[in-house]
């Protein structure tokens, strides 16, 4: 398992890809990679076995508890140490101060972001479409957290060249941040323009004090044998971004 580098001793961030070693066979060709959604309509035990797959992968770094989300492009998020959850929690950010927790996301275009606090004490994950980032799930999150995030890592997304939007997405950005403007640019067809969620991304965290960011240079859409991409295949799998402290 590949992780990324920079981030405190201790903290390990990371995103699963379309292939793994124990990928179980699907009789649906479009979910045959190791897909991590229940919503999806996979078989349900074999999501559940990549989920466990997965597990194991995380257990040499001693995690014991993994939660997952039923993400709803909100800007809701919930805090989760101890306590145990029994079915899963409706929101798209997650906050931890626990260690050994693993906090996943899920993804197939939309930004994945971690933050993490300046000595690893405090990780955060959260799933950012461009709803979310207008709405403010960036800000929300880092508002849950109990210290200021200086790190964060921007998992694999759709780029701005395969990304059209409507004149209503533009609107919702710029009338909250006039200086993004450019992030987008003008489409082929009249009120269409291209948005770049990356550079969205790193305005919001750098009008929120995160200074150091990381990634930011993928994409979902054309790296078809790294990732899984909804606007490439309506339907498909997803993959997970995760962050754990050890």
């Amino acid at each position: 398992m590949q992780f990324v580098e920079g981030f405190p001793q201790g903290v390990y961030v990371g995103q699963t890809r379309v292939h793994h070693e124990q990928i179980q066979p699907s009789k649906q060709p479009e979910l045959s990679g190791f897909n991590l959604a229940l919503h999806v309509n996979d078989d349900a035990e074999r999501v559940q076995q990549h989920r466990m797959a997965l597990l194991n992968d995380f257990k040499p770094y001693g995690v014991d508890k993994i939660t997952w989300m039923t993400q709803t492009h909100s800007t809701i998020c919930h805090t989760i140490n101890e306590q145990m959850t029994f079915a899963a929690l409706i929101g798209d950010g997650l906050v931890t101060q626990r260690q050994k927790h693993a906090l996943m996301m899920m993804t197939a275009d939309c930004l994945p972001v971690v933050l993490v606090n300046v000595d690893g004490s405090e990780v955060a994950n959260l799933h950012a479409g461009w709803r979310g980032l207008a709405n403010g799930i960036i800000e929300n999150t880092i508002a849950e957290m109990q210290t200021q995030p200086v790190f964060a890592w921007l998992g694999a997304a759709i780029s701005q060249d395969c990304f059209e939007i409507g004149e209503e997405v533009k609107a919702a950005f710029c009338s909250k941040y006039p200086e993004l403007d450019c992030a987008f640019k003008a489409g082929e067809k009249q009120g269409k323009h291209y948005a770049d969620l990356y550079a969205i991304a790193r305005y919001i965290l750098k009008q929120h004090g995160v200074t150091t960011v990381f990634g930011g240079d993928q994409c979902s859409f054309t790296q078809q044998d790294e990732y899984f991409s909804y606007r490439r295949e309506a339907k498909t799998g997803r993959m997970a971004t995760f962050v754990f402290m050890a």
